[in-house]
């Protein structure tokens, strides 16, 4: 990393937050350190340990095959976040170092687009109980639906709580397509309509979503909501229905329409629209590039490309990539954002098969690779067994000290992916 760079990020931890703010920061930071010394957390105190460790010293070796064995274990610890759970919803991730230490309730969101990924395992390796896990979970999603289609962001909550978010929506009709796809179950198709609807009732006279709920920062544009578009085309094609797929091609106008000349999005992310996510840039590349080759749009399968092309010079040799960047793609954050390095792979992953460039390929296991070095196979706490975490290191900016699912669950997509692509 460049000096000029270092110095812009330590600025902008400082820029902008109060005292205050700074204040409960590092008092969240200690209380996760000052945890970690309890009886309970010695298996997560031993990972963050030698996570920082190899952070520090830049020693992390890819892991080359075991592929299937790590999807595996990734699909097992999916499975195991849902039986975390009073009900059939997969838990938003253990955090063994946060207060009320664990497993956290259902989250609706990303157990909807876990779905389409067991549905996958289980169609690619014959595994009937990932299957019968998916299709609990589309029942679960059905029965915490809103009345007006959408689904609630934040973790599951009592009806009279619930505040809808159109990405939330997006994602839940992701599973509910996936199950269509497998068993044409004709309660699932009446769910994903009102989803759907509500999708194509959202949007504005821009092309961008506008209902994005309480839990992330109050921007007009979330570009990331193009994602979005890829279920709602799919929903479109399986009922033969013009009007989704074109308010689905609406959106991913509307995204292009954010793209600079280098390839980055602006107003594309949950906080900070100057300095992205890895994690939302991934969704905006895979929603625009899905859309793109659904429609056969050139444009669009072009525009992805500008987005990775950028990233695939910042990956280091061993597969580390930064987890947030600035509009000149300089890192913004010290730390990686292991959920956007999966989604990424996937992206690229996908860009190998469809064009051919054996670039894409390759730099999709270098990131692949480097995640599994990650992944921890034999800790004595099953919380983290089989689990990507949020940062690397363990302690980083995003989802500090924990494994929220969705880093598994892209985990594993991309996991697959690599069998496959290896196998062609």
């Amino acid at each position: 990393m460049r000096v000029g760079t270092a110095l812009r990020i330590s600025r902008d931890v400082l820029r902008g937050r109060s005292l205050r703010q700074l204040y409960w920061t590092a008092q969240e930071s200690y209380g996760r350190v000052r945890r970690l010394r309890e009886p309970g957390n010695r298996a997560i105190a031993a990972e963050v340990r030698g996570s920082h460790r190899r952070f520090l010293l830049g020693r992390v070796t890819p892991v080359r095959g075991e592929t299937r064995e790590r999807a595996r274990a990734a699909m097992a610890w999916l499975l195991r976040g849902q039986a975390a759970t009073p009900d059939d919803g997969v838990s938003l991730g253990y955090f063994p170092c946060d207060p009320g230490a664990g497993w956290r309730p259902s989250y609706p969101e990303t157990t909807g687009y876990i779905i389409p990924s067991l549905l996958e395992y289980a169609q690619r390796y014959d595994d009937p109980n990932a299957r019968a896990c998916a299709l609990r979970m589309a029942r679960w999603e059905m029965s915490v639906q809103m009345a007006s289609g959408a689904v609630q962001g934040g973790p599951v909550c009592a009806p009279e709580k619930q505040s809808a978010a159109v990405f939330n929506t997006g994602m839940v009709l992701q599973g509910y397509v996936a199950v269509l796809a497998a068993t044409g179950d004709q309660d699932v198709l009446g769910a994903g309509r009102r989803a759907a609807d509500f999708l194509v009732g959202d949007m504005g006279e821009d092309g961008h979503f506008r209902t994005h709920g309480p839990f992330v920062a109050p921007h007009r544009v979330k570009t990331y909501n193009s994602l979005c578009a890829w279920p709602l085309y799919r929903f479109g094609d399986y009922t033969g229905e013009e009007h989704y797929r074109r308010t689905a091609l609406r959106s991913v106008e509307a995204a292009v329409g954010e793209q600079r000349p280098n390839g980055w999005f602006a107003n594309n992310c949950l906080q900070r629209p100057e300095a992205p996510l890895l994690h939302t840039i991934g969704y905006t590349l895979q929603g625009v590039l899905e859309v793109g080759l659904l429609a056969k749009s050139e444009r669009f399968v072009a525009a992805a490309r500008r987005g990775v092309e950028p990233l695939l010079g910042r990956i280091a040799p061993n597969g580390f990539l930064h987890g947030c960047f600035y509009s000149d793609w300089e890192p913004a954050t010290w730390s990686s954002c292991l959920t956007g390095q999966a989604q990424l792979a996937v992206v690229c992953y996908r860009l190998a098969e469809v064009t051919g460039d054996r670039r894409y390929r390759d730099h999709a296991d270098r990131m692949v690779d480097f995640l599994k070095a990650l992944q921890c196979l034999d800790s004595a706490d099953p919380g983290i067994n089989g689990a990507l975490a949020g940062s690397f290191p363990l302690l980083g900016s995003y989802m500090p000290g924990g494994y929220p699912n969705w880093a598994t669950k892209y985990f594993l997509d991309a996991l697959m992916l690599q069998d496959h692509m290896s196998g062609a």
